[in-house]
């Protein structure tokens, strides 16, 4: 079994965990998120404590103990305090502005790109910078992927949009090839 997988999630106070089968719901104040998990795994909750066991013992139902355990404890952590991400929008004429549910974003087309946020994320927009929230990782960073792949960063300049950490690689020129 992993070493992640091997580890127990302790289940914070106020968060309810039902577990049917396969089927996990978390409730929390923050609201509901629901999950199906592979047969392979079992869950076992004692108290306010929540295993990963699993049912045979191949490599691959070992590989998935991990990754079921990640899964369930990023289910409790959104249902508590919620997760962020943040892009950065960089280039000269370059910004963004939200319109109720629809992200406006001016990056250098013939046109505005509008980017329909999907339910479950919020963003806050401030010129250049976009702040996604979501209780659900998952559906987060796939969105902020999304916004990304709008406009790349580019390796001469940096101009796009590209995530708050992420370090954009910079190339020479032409002038600095001679």
């Amino acid at each position: 079994m992993s070493r992640i997988g091997n580890k127990p999630i302790d289940v914070p106070a106020g968060i309810e965990v039902a577990i049917s089968g396969n089927h996990i719901t978390v409730k929390g104040k923050n609201g509901t998120l629901e999950r199906d998990f592979r047969p392979e795994i079992a869950f076992e909750q004692e108290g306010t404590i929540i295993s990963v066991k699993c049912r045979d013992n191949s490599k691959r139902t070992r590989a998935f103990s991990g990754l079921s355990r990640t899964l369930l404890n990023n289910m409790i952590l959104g249902i508590t305090t919620g997760f962020s991400k943040k892009l950065v929008i960089e280039g000269v004429g370059y910004r963004a502005d939200k319109k109720g549910n629809v992200i406006n974003l001016s990056v250098g087309y013939s046109h505005p790109v509008l980017f329909e946020l999907p339910e479950g994320v919020n963003a806050k927009v401030d010129k250049t910078e976009i702040t996604l929230d979501s209780i659900d990782k998952e559906l987060l960073g796939q969105t902020a992927a999304r916004i990304r792949e709008v406009r790349k960063p580019e390796p001469y300049k940096g101009k796009g949009i590209r995530y708050e950490e992420e370090r954009i690689v910079r190339k020479a020129g032409k002038a600095a090839a001679k």
